[in-house]
């Protein structure tokens, strides 16, 4: 190869690997994860609904949700942030003594675009170890931020034992001008029974305040499931999909391959 050849094809090369690794964040569009990935959708049983909330723990919001759920007698799943984790421990083992389910979301929120295999591992290995160690419990579940799920993203879970999952529903309660109407209006646009719905116990990544939104509007979103008969838990209650991830936990380390 000439030089200029050359030259271009180095050039170049950082873009494939870029594009190579965002291809699976498609995923993130519900068209795309029904027709290539449905286990990421997050369908179970017909008559059950998965409620999972992510960015916890958060000291200033997640003790509200907890009354909520106790109140309602539910349970729900938690996607926790590693590092919160470490600062609020007391909380987390609280979260596990109640019977919430505690997953994986990341260590801290990053951008998710560009290609870091060791440093998406590094950090995916911390907050697994986090709040395994917090808790005393096994993840067996990984939502990344954003739902962007990269090619590291994907690989760093899988190695580590973790089964990747994103939502059917979601109430865009993140948003500033959210209201509980709007978040309802959201949900109910992919809402049926086998859903995971996705909602936020903090505000850590969302606009200000945003989680009384969210809380405002649990009891309507739990009316709404229970008119339709749907029963409402964590992922670990939901069926085929929780089957399926308990499986692949129990044949692999979650340290190694």
């Amino acid at each position: 190869m000439n030089r200029p050849r050359l030259l271009t094809a180095l050039a170049a090369a950082p873009a494939a690997v870029a594009a190579a690794n965002i291809v699976p964040a498609a995923t993130w569009l519900p068209p795309v994860r029904a027709a290539f990935r449905p286990e990421l959708d997050g369908r179970g049983r017909a008559d059950h609904i998965a409620l999972t909330f992510d960015d916890g723990p958060d000291p200033r919001s997640t003790p509200a949700f907890l009354r909520e759920l106790d109140r309602l007698g539910l349970r729900a799943t938690f996607f926790l942030q590693g590092a919160a984790v470490l600062r609020h421990p007391a909380l987390v083992r609280c979260m596990a003594a109640e019977g919430h389910e505690l997953a994986v979301h990341c260590w801290e929120h990053q951008p998710p675009w560009f290609p870091r295999p060791a440093a998406d591992r590094h950090d995916l290995e911390r907050a697994l170890a986090a709040v395994r160690e917090t808790a005393g419990t096994e993840p067996l579940w990984y939502r990344p931020p954003y739902g962007v799920l990269t090619a590291t993203r994907w690989w760093a879970a899988r190695r580590l034992g973790l089964r990747p999952v994103l939502w059917t529903a979601w109430g865009r309660d993140w948003q500033a001008g959210a209201e509980p109407d709007s978040v309802l209006t959201a949900l109910r646009a992919r809402l049926s029974g086998g859903a995971t719905v996705l909602l936020h116990d903090s505000d850590r990544n969302s606009a200000p305040g945003s989680w009384r939104v969210t809380l405002a509007a649990l009891p309507r979103l739990v009316a709404l499931c229970r008119a339709a008969s749907w029963r409402i838990g964590p992922l670990a209650e939901h069926g085929p999909v929780a089957v399926t991830a308990r499986r692949a936990g129990a044949e692999r380390s979650p340290l190694t391959d």
